[in-house]
């Protein structure tokens, strides 16, 4: 069995340092800037060690390197590493090139990024079955982080090199990009009077009933509204509306409508003359 380190236990060491513990995995180090940290993380799993990230890179065959963007190059330049050791990172956006040191000391180097979010360890450890992980890595290396994402009941997904921050930011739009269209609509809303916290409870369970659609039927299949109808009427007395609040509220509903429109297409529902109107509509300044 591969022997494991973590190296930086912020939310996603953690979660993935228990989750492997979990499952019969041999996770014997586990470091933090942080000793108390590292120790109360230990304490938790059987046979593994605090240690300093030092001593952590020396004693485990696969290293994982959980700490932030910028923190990544510099880390692995000041750790020792070996011929046929595997150092990996967990970030999104960072190419391999951040592992160079590694690479140069002879060992194999890849990426391993969960496609979840990490804001509450104990959530994460839940939500990660199902999820999907991007991995970058040479052959070898690629199955053994694909065994390690499957033992976690995670679908990998192969990154093709120098694609990492488009995938990374393509990604913030099904994430943390769609709390600003539901900051968009709180903000609307509160502009007619209604209080943002009302609004926001009254919006979430539209939002999870559109991802559930999506899920079911795909996202031309779960298209809805006036757009999906080829309902210029309404879509008229939508831009008005917005146009009247002033600031950026109609740029961003037309470029949002834009793309639905795509969806409409895709989807089969409009006639190529309600596509026309509706085009027309949308760009009239």
């Amino acid at each position: 069995m591969t022997t494991i380190a973590v190296i930086g236990l912020g939310r996603l060491g953690q979660t993935l340092a228990l989750a492997w513990c979990e499952r019969g995995e041999a996770v014997v180090a586990v470091a933090s800037r942080t000793a108390a940290t590292a120790e109360a993380l230990a304490a938790r799993l059987p046979a593994c060690q605090a240690m300093t990230p030092e001593e952590a890179a020396a004693a485990a065959e696969l290293v994982f390197l959980c700490v932030p963007d910028d923190a990544i190059a510099p880390l692995c330049a000041a750790l020792p590493w070996r011929a046929g050791q595997a150092v990996v990172h967990c970030s999104g956006a960072t190419e391999l090139s951040a592992l160079d040191a590694a690479a140069r000391a002879g060992a194999r180097v890849g990426g391993f990024h969960p496609l979840q979010i990490f804001s509450d360890p104990a959530l994460a450890l839940q939500l990660l079955p199902g999820s999907a992980v991007a991995i970058e890595a040479e052959p070898a290396l690629q199955a053994e982080l694909q065994r390690l994402a499957l033992g976690l009941g995670m679908k990998p997904l192969q990154l093709q090199p120098g694609t990492r921050a488009a995938y990374h930011g393509a990604a913030s739009f099904a994430a943390s990009f769609l709390l600003s269209m539901l900051d968009e609509a709180v903000q609307v809303w509160a502009r007619i009077g209604l209080p943002p916290d009302m609004a926001l409870q009254a919006l979430l369970p539209l939002a999870k009933g559109t991802l559930q659609s999506a899920e079911a039927r795909g996202l031309a299949g779960a298209l809805a509204g006036p757009i999906s109808r080829g309902d210029a009427g309404v879509v008229g007395a939508h831009l008005a509306a917005f146009d009247a609040l002033g600031g950026e509220h109609g740029a961003f509903y037309r470029a949002l409508s834009r793309r639905q429109l795509g969806l409409a297409r895709e989807a089969g529902r409009l006639s190529d003359e309600q596509v026309q109107r509706l085009a027309a509509l949308i760009d009239r300044p």
